[in-house]
C-alpha cells in the first residue's frame, strides 16, 4: 500500500500527537510536586497522622474496621489550615441493603464551609441507584465484584476537608471498612473548583414536569454528569418504554428553552433502540431489570465537558412510547394516556407514539463549582430515600 506526501505527514502528525499524549500523561506519574505529602485515614489511622498508621494491637491488624452505630456520625478524614486534594475513596460493609445503601449519608465540606459541598446516600452517592449493588467500573466510580464502593473522582481544597458518615438507619453498622486517599500541600491555582455532589428523589413525577436532576445552581463551574434510578410506575404503564425523555441542559440565564439537548434517554448514556445492562467508561446502565421494570444508568461528561459561567439546571423529560407488545394491558385496563406534547391531550390508544408519564426518579448529580458551598436543599429525610426500595 503507497501513500501520498500529505497522507504520510497526516500520519506522522497522528502519532506525533498521540506520543506527546502519551508522554504527559506518563510525565503526571513520574515527576514528584514539591511539599505534597501522602496521606491514607483509615480505621487503622483515623486522623491520617505521619506515623500514627497500624498501632492497635502491636501493629498486626488490631483496628480494619469502625462501627456506627443508629443514629451515629464518624469523621472518616479531616485535615485542618492546609491544601490538599481527595484522591481516592473505597469502602465496604457486610450489610449492603438497599435500605442501608441508603440511609448511609455521606457529607463532605470544604475550607471550613458551614454546609456540605456533597450530601447523598452512600449507595447513590458510589454511582449506582436504588440501593442496588452490581459489578460495574466506570471512570469515575466502581464496583469490582458487586461487594465494595470506589470513588476516584478529584476533590482539591486550599483550607480543609472534612468527610462525614451517618447512620441514619434503625440498625447498628458493626463493620465499616474504608480508606480515603488524598494529598496535602498541593498548590491550586485560581481556576481550581470544588466538587459537589447533589441527591434528590420524586416518587412520582409529575406528568409534564421535567424531573430536575440539578436544580438551578449559581456561579461559575462544570457540569460533571449523573447517575439515575427509575422505577417505573407498573399501575399506570404497566411494561410500557418509559425512556424517550430527553435530557436538558439549561446554560448561563437559559430559562424556557436549553442550550444543550439530548435526543431520549438512552441516547444519553450512548446506546439506542431500548437499554441493556452496560457498564463503560463514562456512560453505562448497571441495572437494567426488565422484570421489575428498575434501571440504573450514568453519564460522565469528561471527554465532553459542560462549562457554565453564571448557572446551570439539569432536567430529564418524564415521556414514554406506545408500541403494539404494550398496547393491549394498557387498553384492557382501560387507561387514559396523554400524547407527549403541550397540554394535556388524550391519546389515541389504537395508534403507536410517544406519551407523557410519572414515574419514581431519583439521581445523584455531580458538579464542580467555584465556591464552596451551593445553596442546594437539604438531603431528603430517610423515610423519603428509602420508601419503596
Amino acid at each position: 500500500m503507497k501513500f501520498d506526501r500529505v497522507t504520510i505527514y497526516r500520519l506522522g502528525l497522528l502519532l506525533a500527537l498521540i506520543t506527546s499524549a502519551q508522554a504527559a500523561r506518563a510525565q503526571a506519574v513520574y515527576e514528584m510536586p514539591v511539599g505534597v505529602e501522602s496521606r491514607w485515614a483509615s480505621g487503622e489511622n483515623p486522623t491520617g497522622a505521619k506515623g500514627r498508621g497500624g498501632q492497635a494491637n502491636g501493629g498486626r491488624k488490631g483496628s480494619p474496621t469502625v462501627p456506627i452505630k443508629a443514629g451515629e456520625s464518624r469523621v472518616l478524614a479531616e485535615a485542618v489550615g492546609t491544601s490538599g486534594t481527595v484522591r481516592r475513596i473505597w469502602m465496604t460493609f457486610p450489610d449492603r441493603s438497599p435500605r442501608m445503601l441508603r440511609s448511609l449519608r455521606i457529607d463532605m465540606y470544604w475550607d471550613g464551609a458551614k454546609t456540605p459541598a456533597v450530601s447523598a446516600p452512600l449507595g447513590d452517592f458510589f454511582g449506582i441507584g436504588l440501593g442496588q449493588t452490581t459489578v460495574f467500573q466506570s471512570a469515575l466510580f466502581s464496583n469490582p465484584e458487586g461487594r465494595s464502593f470506589n470513588c476516584v473522582v478529584p476533590m482539591p481544597f486550599k483550607t480543609g476537608m472534612r468527610i462525614v458518615l451517618t447512620n441514619e438507619s434503625d440498625a447498628n453498622l458493626d463493620e465499616l471498612f474504608y480508606d480515603v486517599d488524598y494529598t496535602l500541600g498541593d498548590r491550586h491555582g485560581a481556576n481550581v473548583l470544588y466538587f459537589h455532589a447533589h441527591y434528590r428523589r420524586e416518587n412520582p413525577t409529575r406528568l409534564q414536569q421535567d424531573y430536575e436532576l440539578l436544580p438551578r445552581v449559581e456561579g461559575r463551574g462544570r457540569y460533571l454528569g449523573t447517575n439515575i434510578g427509575v422505577i417505573v410506575n407498573q399501575k399506570a404503564y404497566f411494561n410500557t418504554w418509559w425512556g424517550e425523555g430527553e435530557v436538558k441542559i439549561y446554560l448561563d440565564g437559559d430559562r424556557e428553552f436549553p442550550t444543550l439537548s439530548g435526543t431520549g434517554a438512552e441516547d444519553y448514556i450512548g446506546t439506542a433502540w431500548g437499554q441493556g445492562q452496560f457498564a463503560h467508561a463514562y456512560q453505562g446502565s448497571p441495572v437494567a431489570d426488565e422484570k421489575n421494570l428498575r434501571w440504573c444508568f450514568y453519564r460522565y461528561h469528561i471527554p465532553d465537558p459542560i462549562y457554565f459561567q453564571k448557572d446551570v439546571r439539569v432536567t430529564i423529560q418524564q415521556i414514554g412510547y406506545l408500541a403494539p407488545h404494550s398496547r393491549e394491558a394498557v387498553v384492557k385496563a382501560g387507561r387514559r394516556l396523554y400524547r407527549a406534547g403541550p397540554g394535556l391531550v388524550e391519546m389515541d390508544l389504537s395508534k403507536d407514539g410517544k406519551f407523557e408519564r410519572d414515574d419514581d426518579y431519583s439521581s445523584c448529580t455531580y458538579f464542580y463549582l467555584a465556591a464552596p458551598e451551593n445553596k442546594l436543599p437539604p438531603l431528603d429525610p430517610v423515610g423519603k430515600r428509602v420508601e419503596g426500595l
